[in-house]
């Protein structure tokens, strides 16, 4: 395969990867044990994927390019879209990255589950410093820390609401990402890697 076919080919698998991302962005779950603002989706797959296959930039660009387009749909005002890519980089980078050194399934395995731990760690400064702060603009951080008291009242701030229901949600989240990646990673190799 000449330079150039190379590189039409890592640009249409990120275009085809990112497409399923942007459909799976639209496939979210209310979860139980959760307040109802939060939604689980697997959107992270296809980006996880590319990071799997063709490197880590091209993870953050699939995660990009599904919350560009998911912008034209938000209900957000662009907060959700931003923290989900934040949350994305910083899970498909490290998973890609431990990858990129260790080309088997164990590096696979370590880098995304690695990836995953990130991604959850970093959900809490993200959202106590950024996302719950913007988002307190539009409804009172009573409200919101409300929601978490319906289901645990004995929570009493927002850092423990993140760190006792998102961390852990979002981490789960990862390897939910993670198990799915292992079961079509090796039907869609051929696809992902002429």
């Amino acid at each position: 395969m000449s330079r150039s076919q190379a590189k039409t080919h890592k640009l249409v698998v990120t275009a085809m990867l990112s497409a399923a991302a942007t459909v799976l962005m639209f496939l979210e779950f209310s979860v139980p044990l959760m307040p109802p603002f939060i939604k689980l989706d697997i959107s992270e797959l296809p980006a996880l994927l590319a990071s799997f296959s063709l490197g880590p930039g091209y993870g953050v660009a699939v995660c990009l390019i599904k919350n560009l387009i998911n912008l034209t749909h938000t209900s957000t005002g662009g907060v959700g879209e931003l923290s989900n890519f934040l949350l994305g980089a910083a899970f498909v980078i490290p998973a890609g990255l431990v990858y990129r050194k260790r080309k088997n399934r164990q590096g696979a395995l370590t880098g995304s589950v690695v990836g995953a731990a990130v991604m959850a760690a970093v959900c809490v400064p993200l959202n106590y410093f950024f996302i719950y702060p913007v988002y307190a603009m539009f409804m009172p951080m009573e409200g919101i820390i409300g929601m978490y008291q319906l289901i645990l009242p004995v929570v009493d701030n927002l850092l423990q609401c993140l760190v006792i229901f998102n961390m852990p949600f979002t981490f789960f989240k990862g390897l939910l990402d993670v198990l799915l990646a292992f079961l079509i990673y090796k039907p869609l190799s051929p696809l992902l890697h002429r």
